[in-house]
């Protein structure tokens, strides 16, 4: 299945807590080729996960839109959502053991995930083929508990990619686990990318994913602060002219600070006014 395109417009979401209004995203536009593999990160609290579950419908924004492929996933009803779910978007929890069900095997998992796709009629992978993919071949029947965290987070890829889906949406798939196993998780999702095709967005903390990965996506505040190409880092001026500026930038100037925008010649430059 080819990778699904995301694309996101003025996509703000409230928080309802006791007595008060908490934006975790404010203004999101955000768009995602059909295909790419990307990172979301920013620190705790940020809004990675909650556009995660935007992207996946488990939310619906306050405000704004999310597409994915040509669907308005804001706007489904829910059996469509349900039907995305179980077929054209994986979703991945952080935490190998909130995808997989206990007492039982990688393949046993394979098969349950498999269930409403194989309904809808579509045609997909036998469960240790699958698993294989993602170098689990001589683990597929082994219980759970005999894994490693590191086999337990390929399990949960495999669960998550079991209807080949044209998005895979991961949320801290490489979390708690040692070099080795992450670079494992790394390849796998890496595999998913460039043989079928699919989508993958993930969320990370860790600044070697980040810097493994084609592109990332800063969020800060609610909004995206700010894009990795090849180790990078650039600012992204919003819709509204919103330009935030990079972490180590931000350091450097408090708030207040004045700054003027100059054209020279066919660039700009930012120079800090004094006061």
């Amino acid at each position: 299945m080819r990778g699904l395109a995301i694309r996101t417009r003025g996509l703000v979401h409230i928080y309802h807590v006791k007595e008060h209004d908490v934006a975790a995203l404010s203004g999101v536009d955000l768009d995602v080729a059909g295909g790419e593999m990307i990172g979301l990160l920013g620190p705790s609290g940020s809004g990675k996960s909650t556009l995660m579950s935007l992207l996946s419908g488990v939310l619906r924004p306050s405000a704004g839109k999310v597409f994915v492929g040509d669907t308005e996933v804001s706007a489904a009803p829910p059996r469509d959502l349900d039907r995305l779910r179980a077929t054209e978007i994986g979703l991945m929890l952080q935490g190998a053991g909130r995808n997989l069900l206990p007492n039982t095997t990688p393949a046993d998992n394979v098969r349950f995930a498999q269930h409403p796709a194989r309904r809808a009629g579509r045609q997909l992978t036998d469960p240790g083929e699958l698993l294989a993919e993602v170098g689990l071949a001589e683990h597929a029947d082994r219980p759970l508990s005999e894994l490693t965290p590191g086999g337990l987070q390929l399990a949960a890829i495999a669960v998550a990619i079991s209807s080949r889906p044209g998005l895979l949406l991961c949320d801290e798939p490489t979390s708690q686990l040692d070099h080795e196993a992450r670079d494992q998780v790394l390849a796998a999702l890496a595999k998913v990318n460039r043989v079928y095709g699919t989508t993958v967005v993930l969320v990370t903390h860790d600044p070697h994913v980040a810097k493994v990965l084609p592109r990332t996506v800063t969020i800060r505040d609610g909004r995206i602060g700010g894009e990795g190409r090849s180790g990078e880092e650039y600012a992204v001026v919003t819709a509204d002219g919103f330009l935030p500026l990079p972490g180590h930038a931000r350091d450097r100037l408090p708030p207040g600070t004045l700054v003027r925008l100059h054209e020279v010649d066919d660039h700009f430059e930012l120079r800090v006014e004094e006061p």
